[in-house]
């Protein structure tokens, strides 16, 4: 049988890679530590899960429109007004099937074969195979983890050429846990405006910022040159109800809708009813999840900075951790990072996901979207795997 060229020029999720053999491990009695899944560990709240039993119970089961119902639409731009002070209306916004569909869906529909994607690195796994996929090149940002991998809008700008289409960011950035300041994404826009393309702002962990008050570039009223991506998916802990949602230009969002129209169609009816409670109730869960994060965060960070010759930036938020594990490179068989979480599964039975995966090559990556327990645990198995190798 003979495959499309476009299926290979994508591969395997490596996350998704990790967590298939860490659940294979798992399945023959392996008591793993997983820091490889970007999940939260915590349940999707009671309420939210009412409201989804409550629409099976009346009979909520039929197609909706394609890009979601009005009332969900209603319920995004208006949590989005109240949280960010945005004004987008109902037809600014379209819902699909978790926020990578919203990714993918926004990339195919603006680049062509051989246009120029600008991609800051480390960046999320999905972003290059995407741009892959719809025959664009991405043309990378190197960021200093001196700097936090601070994104810079001058640098951006620098390599813009006249075949650049787009302009990807995700703040915070899965997997560093970097976020880049307001003044910095407003710098962004402008750039992207000054040369007449798409900014993509991926917001997925907006919410989840521990220093400063989380923030959206959607409170800009420019329509043209941005397309702003989030999901429920981690805010509210319902990865597994696969709803995201656009917000940009009605004819931007028409090209999108038509993929999804050809594709899933419309995201589950059940699961919008679930996201229209989880937008309009309160927003309790959201803040003691971050409350949570922060805790872990600064145990994960100190426990990693105390094992000899690792270092790692604070994240600022998100819930990841991004350590540098250079120093052990190239000792006892180690050459490189994806040899080192091989053999850290199956040595020491923990689950991380290595650097190369998001462009780097000295990082492992570790969800901290665990319990304190699960991670001290965690912590202490790594602390006894690298003590296993002489570092001078």
């Amino acid at each position: 049988m003979q495959f499309s060229e476009r299926i290979s020029r994508i591969s395997v999720s490596p996350t998704a890679a990790v967590l298939q053999k860490a659940d294979k491990m798992r399945a023959n009695g392996v008591k793993l530590v997983d820091f490889g899944a970007g999940e939260p560990d915590f349940p999707t709240p009671d309420h939210i899960k009412q409201a989804a039993i409550h629409a099976l119970e009346e009979n909520f089961t039929k197609y909706t429109p394609t890009g979601g119902t009005r009332e969900l639409k209603e319920a995004v731009v208006n949590r989005h007004a109240k949280d960010f002070g945005s004004n987008y209306t109902p037809e600014e916004c379209l819902v699909t099937v978790g926020g990578k569909q919203a990714i993918f869906e926004a990339v195919v529909a603006t680049i062509n074969k051989g246009d120029e994607v600008i991609l800051p690195v480390p960046y999320w796994v999905s972003f290059l195979d995407i741009i892959n996929y719809a025959g664009g090149k991405a043309v990378f940002l190197e960021t200093d983890e001196a700097e936090n991998f601070a994104v810079r809008a001058d640098a951006v700008e620098k390599l813009i050429t006249p075949r650049t289409r787009m302009i990807v960011v995700n703040s915070p950035n899965n997997p560093t846990g970097a976020a880049v300041p307001r003044q910095e994404m407003e710098r962004l826009l402008d750039v992207a405006a000054r040369h007449k393309v798409l900014l993509m702002s991926d917001e997925c962990y907006c919410h989840f910022l521990y220093d400063d008050a989380p923030f959206s570039l959607g409170s800009s009223t420019d329509r043209e040159h941005l397309v702003v991506v989030g999901s429920l998916s981690k805010t509210y802990a319902m990865t597994g109800w696969r709803v995201g949602y656009a917000l940009g230009n009605t004819r931007l969002l028409a090209n999108m809708l038509k993929l999804q129209s050809h594709s899933t169609s419309n995201p589950t009816s059940i699961a919008q009813k679930a996201a229209v409670e989880a937008l309009t109730a309160s927003q309790d869960s959201v803040r003691a999840m971050l409350a949570e994060y922060r805790r872990r965060r600064d145990r994960v960070v100190e426990g990693l900075r105390a094992i000899p010759q690792i270092t790692c930036m604070m994240p600022q938020g998100a819930f990841y951790a991004y350590p540098n594990i250079s120093a052990y490179l190239n000792r006892d068989g180690l050459a490189d990072t994806t040899v080192l979480a091989e053999r850290l599964l199956d040595e020491a039975h923990v689950a991380v996901v290595p650097g190369p995966a998001f462009g780097t090559q000295p990082h492992i990556r570790l969800s901290y979207a665990a319990s304190l327990e699960h991670i001290d645990e965690g912590l202490r198995r790594m602390t006894a795997f690298f003590a296993k190798f002489e570092v001078q």
